[in-house]
């Protein structure tokens, strides 16, 4: 229900002997879901670390007898679903969503498309769109914390799996640009407030530039990060 491929996690590599020395992957607590990124290097989980929140919680584990990262714990199968797609498109890491009702349930993304851009493999979203989600302390653990931005107006902008599109947005704003999710898909927040004349300012200079942006009613909009660096 929250994804579906043609691969299983055991497809493509091979990790027997690192799994051995790993615990098993904890299933999602309640009204949580996760994230598993498959290990196939040893700078995996540095890659998460520069493209998640400074505060998520990784701890690498096995599932199917294969080494991955677990991430805990998005609020949404929506915002799990946003990162998932963002680690793919963003650095070419393929991410699995566990939903709590059933570990058995998860499903692996399929494999994100070639591109010819510069940025690590063809991720979007986390450094420019999937809105990255925001873990926050809690006394159960660390959870993300997306935020609908309220009234007012967003101009988004679509990334297209080019990560390096989040700093050219930024260059002709001159703001920082955020991670947002609008119906369930990644974009680049490249302005939010109440001025509609100046949200059309930024739409028109996007739109001038090559980008194809939007203009939203911003009730409908997810924050999952305020600022998206490279």
């Amino acid at each position: 229900m929250i994804l579906t491929a043609g691969l299983s996690i055991g497809s493509g590599f091979n990790q027997g002997a690192i799994a051995q020395t790993q615990a098993a992957c904890q299933a999602p607590r309640p009204n949580e879901y996760l994230l598993l990124v498959r290990n196939p290097k040893t700078d995996t989980q540095t890659r998460l670390r520069q493209l998640l929140p400074a505060n998520a919680l990784l701890t690498p584990c096995t599932y199917l007898n294969e080494s991955v990262v677990r991430v805990e714990g998005f609020a949404s199968a929506d915002v799990a679903n946003a990162w998932a797609k963002y680690l793919s498109d963003q650095a070419g890491l393929q991410a699995i969503v566990s939903s709590p009702s059933s570990t058995s349930s998860v499903h692996l993304l399929p494999n994100p498309p070639a591109t010819s851009g510069t940025g690590a493999g063809s991720f979007p979203r986390p450094n420019p769109t999937p809105t990255t989600p925001t873990p926050t302390s809690a006394t159960t653990g660390a959870s993300y914390n997306p935020q609908p931005l309220g009234s007012g107006y967003a101009v988004l902008v679509s990334y297209f799996n080019r990560p390096e599109i989040a700093a050219d947005v930024r260059n002709v704003t001159n703001r920082n640009v955020g991670l947002v999710s609008f119906e369930q898909r990644p974009y680049l927040l490249a302005a939010q407030g109440t001025n509609a004349s100046s949200a059309s300012a930024v739409l028109s200079r996007l739109t001038q530039e090559g980008f194809t942006a939007v203009l939203v009613d911003s009730r409908g909009v997810v924050l999952l990060t305020a600022d998206v660096r490279r």
